[in-house]
């Protein structure tokens, strides 16, 4: 075991976090904080990689015959909210909370794992290897984040992904499907009853978005949601019918759907052309007798589904959202995170682990 002990862990953690804090990592531009977390590593004696701006590492007695659980968390951050009062990139201690941009989302979470894979970075008893992964673009689902650096790390078997979830278990998240639709129709002149108007086209389609419901609902995250979102036609005179109508349809899907089944299910039911942006951020979820959401449930920790989406959803692999903090403070104003939660984030990471390693 590393000759370091937790409560050492726990305070470097939180000096980890403040430099984080300190140091601007917007999506993209994540090469200052990628340089921080990997001098911080090689300090402690790990062997670092990179990959761009993502930084990962192994376990010192890495067995390619063993399983392997992924730690991943960010350390890219969304701009500062325009609200703010405080100095989004000074580390303010008031009352045991830290304020500062990313310190919630997810420099809590992301300092955390990084102690929690020190803590058994020596150990030689180990059943699985620990494979830590510091990513990039999470923010704006990049691909030269997590999906960039995966293939490097080889195989895993799962992972625990820190996101602000109080440590409580976030065992699925919904799917994410952006749907570009245009109504066609035929350009005339509106006074002379000419042409074939896309808006009406569109206004049934429309309807139906709104009032259809996917007969599967999901026990953790409820049902498909559909929300047509944005409306706009390629006319901007009064006196002339459009020609095309587009709008976009944000679809939130549940685990006992996949995005082929919604869009069968669209096609057979609307009459304009419906496009996805992209079907990269699927649902996901995790048994609940995975090895890891019952070492969960021996602590106390409880398990739901989580409406928002992470690095989770591009795992090929089951993997559990995890972590301190409150996603309640994601991205507002003088964001902050309790020292305490990351002290005790730590302790229920390492208890977790524990239990199967």
């Amino acid at each position: 075991m590393s000759n370091i002990n937790l409560h050492t862990l726990q305070q470097s953690a939180i000096e980890l976090l403040k430099q984080l804090i300190s140091t601007p990592s917007f999506s993209k531009e994540e090469d200052k904080t990628a340089d921080i977390l990997r001098s911080f590593l090689e300090k402690h004696g790990v062997q670092v990689k990179n990959v761009q701006h993502n930084v990962y590492a192994r376990n010192a007695h890495y067995d390619d015959s063993k399983p392997t659980i992924l730690l991943n968390s960010h350390h890219d951050t969304v701009k500062p909210n325009k609200n703010y009062t405080l100095d989004p990139f000074t580390p303010i201690e008031i009352n045991g909370k830290l304020f500062g941009l990313g310190s919630n989302d997810a420099g809590g979470p992301l300092v955390s794992l990084i102690a929690t894979f020190l803590y058994f970075y020596d150990r030689t008893d180990l059943k699985y290897n620990l494979v830590l992964a510091a990513s990039a673009e999470e923010e704006i689902s990049g691909k030269d984040g997590i999906e960039l650096v995966l293939p490097h790390i080889g195989n895993i078997d799962c992972a625990i992904v820190g996101e602000p979830t109080q440590m409580q278990m976030a065992v699925a998240e919904r799917g994410l499907m952006v749907l570009d639709c245009v109504a066609h129709g035929k350009a005339g002149h509106a006074a002379r009853n000419e042409g074939e108007n896309s808006i009406y086209k569109a206004i049934k389609d429309i309807e139906w978005f709104q009032s259809y419901q996917f007969p599967k609902v999901s026990d953790l995250l409820g049902p498909v949601k559909m929300s047509v979102t944005v409306i706009e036609t390629d006319n901007k005179q009064h006196n002339v019918v459009p020609a095309h109508t587009k709008f976009v349809v944000d679809t939130r899907v549940n685990e006992l759907y996949t995005f082929e089944d919604i869009l069968e299910t669209i096609h057979k039911n609307v009459q304009c052309e419906v496009t996805p942006r992209s079907t990269r951020l699927r649902s996901t979820s995790i048994a609940l007798d995975h090895p890891l959401i019952k070492s969960g449930i021996a602590l106390g920790r409880t398990y739901y589904g989580s409406p928002t989406t992470s690095d989770k959803a591009l795992m090929p692999f089951q993997a559990l959202k995890m972590g301190p903090g409150d996603s309640a403070r994601s991205h507002t104003a003088d964001e902050y995170i309790y020292i305490n939660e990351i002290v005790e984030g730590i302790e229920l990471y390492v208890r977790l682990l524990n239990e199967i390693l």
